[in-house]
């Protein structure tokens, strides 16, 4: 088992002590950067207050990507099997 990795994790201005395995380390680092830059952004689009309403701001939009790709890959499961399902068809059909 690998040893934990202590890390700072610096998000909204606020550092994050984490300890972590080191193959998530890659992965938190990316999100902390992805938050940062949407942090940025809209605090250049709209006029916010404070911290805490950018960051519900953010959390909304991740949240709704991460639904939206499962919705997404529902919708290609089910083309995947209906396309699956024709083909299975046409060759029953050429094979009789």
């Amino acid at each position: 088992m690998a040893d934990k990795l202590k890390i700072k994790i610096t998000v909204a201005d606020r550092v994050y002590p984490l300890t972590v395995n080191p193959e998530q380390e890659e992965g938190l680092r990316k999100a902390a950067k992805k938050i940062e830059e949407m942090i940025k952004q809209f605090e250049q689009s709209y006029a916010v207050r404070d911290k805490q309403d950018v960051l519900a701001m953010c959390a909304l939009q991740l949240a709704a990507q991460v639904e939206q790709k499962g919705i997404d890959k529902d919708n290609d499961k089910n083309n995947v099997a209906t396309r699956l399902t024709v083909l299975s068809d046409l060759l029953d059909k050429h094979l009789s």
